[in-house]
């Protein structure tokens, strides 16, 4: 009897109070992962959701309300409800903690020490955005450039430029294999089935490998919503200009099923050269075995075709005569993609990812920068049509375990990625009229290479988070790659058809350490030491190249950072500090004849300070501000005899700016206004610093009104109709001008269907 008196009085006192349900955006019903639930009157009890929206709180002490939280949308305060818990989040603008995958896991962004920002499902269905860039260039420091139809190259914490420093992912998987890197590769992205992108500035390589030196993004896929629901959208635009949207998704049970897709399409007059058409779609099935074990099943396919048009002249850029010089050259991509994840909970403390994925992709080319003339005849001219394709099959698996002393973390994994890559190229001879026009050509039997390269990349990585103090988290990673080329030449070696057949393989160490401090709860600074690491990529190792000369790239970053909250709750401050020195950098080079060839510079110093600034005035105004200041200069360069050393890198504005204010009337419910600025500095356009290119400013207003299940826009890009270039380079042969789009009008209107349950809060 005393014993069970006994249990009757203390059993209550170490009862379990369980909270669990799931979280879905207000608007689409997409699952929200991520997303902070936390006691109200006990902060310290928190939990965040899982990739399906769904969480589980449990607490030894009473718990009556809890605050649900997630960047982009609206906080809330809500009793606790005895049975499972349906939350509607509504979009707002972006402010509060971002929760990233900095460690390949969600957490806090207090508790990652890298400069890190997301782009959040609210901006993302606030901009319309009918290419990348308009949502990438929001994040302070980075420039995504746009040369034409989805076409671009990178800057990020780099010059404008074309290099293999940049690492893209889907879902944490890089979208192509390490050694065959494209700047285009972006081109092989679903725009319409991105849920979140997530931005890490500086290097990754300890955690995601080689090429992620200047940063890494990484692009996840929509969840499939709980409830049905789905969306259709169609916009034209200016020039000709068409693109239809989809997306539906819905759970049975345990099985849940998304698919999101769109076309674009556009057609302008024959001398613009400056057609394009895209599908993409995409397919995910999350298949939940148990509360422990789930399954994802991820496809992606995509078909791209688009006109090369090429750069213009001054005289022509700045009479706004964007008509081409070619009528025939093209660039075409087809990429498939297909990835199998299954995850499994062990315990509290462990927890077992295994990812295979299998990718087949191949970019044909007739290109416009290979036409090249014919001394003596000036009717004719010669030029190529090429292909780079691979098919890859890899496997990672990563464990992370929780340890019971100091709050500490092990997250440790294993990668394969065995990658098949061909590459051929074929002579084509160039018809060209009086007035320079390159307007017919006729294929050849003239093969200039033709090769196949078995591409092994494999890599062993680990990372280990301690907590000696509350407030204090210290990082320290490794990663282990070694990438292996086996080049086998179909032809004799040559100065066109390249190398002989060689083994080649480079191997690298990249550690990481870190630390964040929290002062308060929204107040916090890091510190960060990495390495970055990138091979040169096949193309430049063996096309064209009798014998490979080029080295690998390394680069050490020192970084200083932090993130101030405002008191009021309504906004925050980021800043970053850094130095990214680099040997045997891979710089493109432009060639007297027009062509381009990379080559290693000897030392490089890339240094500046990123800001990033977002606060709502009150619930209809908001800021973001966002820019870098850099400096980008050769510590040692020699080219071809002149010495640059000391020069600042050609293609390397020193300010980046990136700012938008909107307006939401709270007398106009689902009503929207915004006003965009973007401004690059003047830059010098070759590495003899002789000629400045004075950079830009740029204005786009968008407008958006949504009335329950219809929501109708009208973006304009470039308001101002402003003559500028997205890049501009200098050669033997004169400057070329990338021109940027004039004043461009899209209007656009969808219908989302949502159901409800009749609980949701």
């Amino acid at each position: 009897m005393l014993l069970i008196l006994v249990y009757f009085i203390y059993t209550p006192l170490f009862a379990q109070t369980t909270v669990h349900g799931t979280v879905t955006d207000s608007m689409t019903g997409t699952p929200l992962g991520g997303v902070i639930i936390s006691g109200v009157n006990n902060g310290s009890v928190h939990t965040t959701t899982d990739g399906t929206g769904t969480f589980r709180l449990q607490t030894n002490t009473p718990l009556d309300s809890i605050r649900v939280s997630h960047t982009g949308y609206r906080s809330q305060k809500l009793p606790v409800s005895p049975g499972g818990m349906h939350i509607s989040l509504h979009p707002m603008a972006d402010l509060g903690e971002v929760i990233v995958s900095a460690s390949r896991e969600l957490q806090p962004r207090s508790e990652a020490p890298i400069a890190i920002q997301a782009i959040s499902r609210a901006t993302i269905n606030e901009t319309k955005a009918t290419r990348l860039d308009m949502l990438i260039n929001k994040v302070p420091g980075v420039f995504m450039v746009d040369l034409g139809n989805e076409q671009h190259s990178m800057a990020m914490r780099q010059p404008l430029g074309y290099n293999n420093l940049f690492l893209y992912l889907e879902d944490g998987v890089p979208i192509r294999t390490t050694g065959d890197f494209n700047h285009n590769a972006l081109i092989e992205i679903n725009q319409a089935a991105v849920d979140r992108i997530e931005v890490i500035k500086g290097p990754a390589s300890s955690i995601y490998g080689s090429e992620a030196v200047g940063g890494a993004i990484n692009f996840i896929t929509p969840s499939p919503s709980p409830l049905p629901s789905a969306k259709l959208q169609a916009e034209a635009g200016s020039f000709g200009y068409k693109r239809a949207e989809f997306s539906a998704s819905s759970s049975f049970k345990k099985l849940g099923l998304y698919t999101g897709g769109y076309f674009a399409d556009q057609n302008q007059d024959e001398n613009l050269h400056n057609n394009f058409r895209k599908a993409a779609i995409t397919l995910r099935a999350d298949y939940q075995f148990n509360n422990r074990t789930k399954l994802l099943l991820t496809g992606a396919y995509i078909n791209y075709k688009t006109d090369q048009k090429g750069g213009i002249d001054s005289v022509r850029f700045y009479n706004k005569d964007y008509t081409s010089r070619y009528r025939f050259t093209y660039r075409k991509v087809e990429a498939f993609r297909l990835k199998a994840s299954l995850s499994h909970q062990w315990n509290d403390n462990n927890h077992t990812n295994f990812i295979l994925f299998h990718r087949n992709t191949s970019i044909g080319q007739n290109p416009f920068y290979s036409i090249g003339s014919i001394a003596g005849n000036p009717l004719k001219a010669t030029g190529q049509i090429n292909e780079d394709a691979f098919t890859s099959y890899g496997a990672i698996i990563q464990h992370s375990k929780k340890f019971g002393f100091l709050n500490a973390k092990w997250i440790t994994g294993l990668s394969a990625d065995f990658s098949p890559a061909t590459y051929n190229a074929r002579y084509i001879d160039v018809d060209v009229n009086s007035d320079k026009i390159y307007y017919d050509y006729t294929p050849t039997d003239s093969v200039l290479t033709d090769y196949k390269v078995d591409l092994l990349n494999t890599a062993a990585y680990t990372q280990f988070e301690i907590n000696p103090a509350k407030r204090l988290k210290l990082v320290a990673a490794a990663r282990y790659d070694r990438m292996d080329y086996r080049f086998d030449n179909h032809l004799p070696p040559g100065a066109y058809s390249g190398a002989p057949d060689a083994s080649n393989h480079f191997d690298y160490f990249t550690p990481k350490l870190g630390l964040t401090y929290a002062f308060t709860q929204r107040n916090g600074i890091y510190l960060n030491y990495s390495v970055g690491f990138a091979p040169p990529n096949i193309t430049d190792l063996y096309t064209g190249v009798q014998v490979p000369v080029l080295k690998p790239s390394s680069y050490n970053n020192y970084e200083i950072g932090g993130w101030l909250g405002f008191a009021d709750g309504k906004g925050n401050v980021e800043v970053s500090l850094y130095q990214l020195d680099g040997s045997n950098e891979i710089i493109s080079v432009k060639l007297a004849n027009g062509t381009y060839q990379n080559q290693n510079a000897g030392q490089t110093r890339h240094k500046g300070i990123e800001l990033g600034i977002r606060y709502a005035f009150n619930k209809e105004i908001y800021l973001r501000a966002g820019g870098t200041y850099a400096e980008h200069r050769y510590l040692d360069y020699i080219q071809q005899g002149d010495n640059y050393s000391g020069n600042y890198m050609g293609q390397a504005p020193p300010y980046m700016i990136n700012s938008e204010i909107s307006y939401k009337p709270s007398f106009l419910s689902g009503f929207r206004v915004a006003l965009e600025w973007q401004s690059l500095g003047s830059y010098f356009m070759d590495p003899a610093n002789t000629q400045k290119y004075n950079g830009f400013n740029v204005f786009n207003a968008r407008m958006g009104y949504r009335f329950q299940s219809v929501e109708c826009w009208v973006n304009c890009l470039n308001l101002a109709n402003a003559v500028y270039a997205t890049t501009v380079e200098k050669s033997a042969y004169g400057t070329q001008y990338r021109p940027g789009q004039l004043r461009t009008f899209n209007a656009g209107v969808a219908y989302y269907f949502y159901k409800k349950n009749n609980d949701e809060k």
